[in-house]
């Protein structure tokens, strides 16, 4: 099986880097020199194993995404640590936006166990409408903490009733939902360590086995081609088999490509027939979504790095206004007359904010009428752009449909903005 490439979110101190930890150590891939060196009063702290940061030693938190690798004899994992913390949210979107599955912790003692009516946090509530907005195909709940609950079975009940009727009104599918103690391993790798039968009244898989099973991101291979150009070489040695025409490099975003097809240019508009394809290894071969290509054409059109080659028929009109989905992780406020960079793929266009629709309430599902977005809400805003851009709805295509905003000054990442 391929490689799943998932993420752990949720509140702050919900127990994201101890979960990954476990998972690390019950699974034996941490080195005993590495285990030795997160050892603290004689017990070992598993958040150590992803929290490297000075910064997120001194504090007890994680700040910025780590990365982790680890296999079983089932498949492999790579898994990103995403800080729980609001103003790091934009961190958070970043793992998110090319994750598979995402594992979203839900902390037992911080919430009003007890109640049948319960609370969820609004962070738990942000990140869960974060990784479904982002369009991650798995969303799996991992209730942690249970072993320090006096009433585990009872926690675990009213938890999941509550992460159940926030989903629906959310329109969020939940592939799983799962009790375990990140702390003393329950759950996470086998059920076998648990103190008692059924822990929980809970007789499913382990977390592991949960992930083991899930699908990797289907390429999006059902639209028609596009390919963002990333770089422009042309050959002048004597072993050159494109004849000396300009090869453009990139990696294939939706559909495939062969020789013979037939490919509009965009922005100009210009049509041209692919002449040749090449693999990342420079191998004469068709290329479907997903794939690194080189693309030779029939003729010599003006093609340049940010242009987009696209199937002559099918894919989309270029659009000057966008009506957008928006997760704001600036720490200045979105507001009308802005403008900011827009990236797509690897266009670079100016984009004005026309006006703020709306504002998502993440705790009641309302969308609210507002002039401005703060930071890390989630709203609907119209964009204008300065230059056209070929895109389709995000719900169709996560590449096509995607934006990056960026600030014109700072350059600093500001938000995604996702085609409605």
């Amino acid at each position: 099986m391929n490689a799943l490439k998932f993420i752990t979110c949720g509140s702050v101190d919900d127990g994201k880097s101890t979960l990954i930890g476990r998972l690390l150590v019950d699974t034996k891939a941490v080195l005993q020199d590495h285990l030795a060196g997160v050892q603290r009063s004689g017990e070992t702290d598993l958040a150590l194993l992803t929290d490297g940061l000075s910064a997120e030693r001194e504090q007890g938190i994680t700040i910025d995404v780590a990365y982790r690798y680890f296999n079983t004899e089932a498949r492999k994992f790579i898994i990103g640590d995403a800080p729980g913390h609001e103003q790091y949210t934009r961190n958070m979107v970043t793992a998110a936006s090319n994750a598979d599955a995402a594992v979203v912790l839900v902390d037992a003692i911080k919430l009003d166990w007890a109640k049948p009516n319960l609370q969820l946090l609004p962070q738990t509530r942000r990140h869960s409408l974060l990784v479904n907005l982002l369009r991650v195909p798995s969303i799996v709940f991992a209730i942690n903490k249970l072993d320090a609950v006096a009433d585990p079975v009872l926690a675990y009940n009213n938890i999941s009733n509550a992460l159940n009727l926030f989903a629906k009104a959310a329109g969020i599918t939940v592939t799983a939902m799962v009790p375990v103690s990140a702390l003393k391993g329950w759950n996470v790798v086998t059920t076998e360590n648990n103190d008692q039968t059924d822990w929980c009244g809970y007789s499913g898989p382990s977390l592991l086995s949960i992930l083991e099973d899930l699908p990797v991101t289907p390429a999006e291979t059902d639209v028609a081609f596009s390919f963002p150009v990333q770089l422009v070489e042309k050959f002048h040695d004597s072993g050159d088999t494109t004849q000396g025409r300009r090869v453009f490099w990139g990696r294939v975003a939706t559909g495939s490509i062969g020789p013979g097809q037939t490919v509009r240019v965009f922005p100009s508009g210009q049509t041209a027939t692919v002449s040749q394809v090449l693999s990342a290894t420079r191998q004469p071969q068709s290329q479907a979504a997903g794939s690194s290509a080189g693309i030779v054409l029939d003729r010599e059109v003006d093609v340049s790095r940010g242009d987009w080659l696209m199937a002559a028929e099918g894919v989309t009109e270029s659009q000057r206004q966008l009506s957008t989905t928006v997760a704001w992780m600036d720490d200045e406020p979105l507001v009308a007359g802005r403008v900011y960079w827009a990236l797509h793929g690897h266009r670079w266009v100016k984009a004005r904010v026309q006006r703020v629709e709306h504002r998502l309430n993440v705790n009641t599902l309302a969308e609210e009428e507002a002039t401005e977005l703060a930071p890390n809400a989630i709203g609907h805003v119209t964009l204008a752009l300065q230059e056209p851009l070929a895109t389709v709805p995000f719900a169709r295509s996560r590449t096509l449909g995607a934006l990056v905003l960026v600030d014109t000054a700072t350059h600093k990442t500001s938000g995604a903005a996702l085609v409605r």
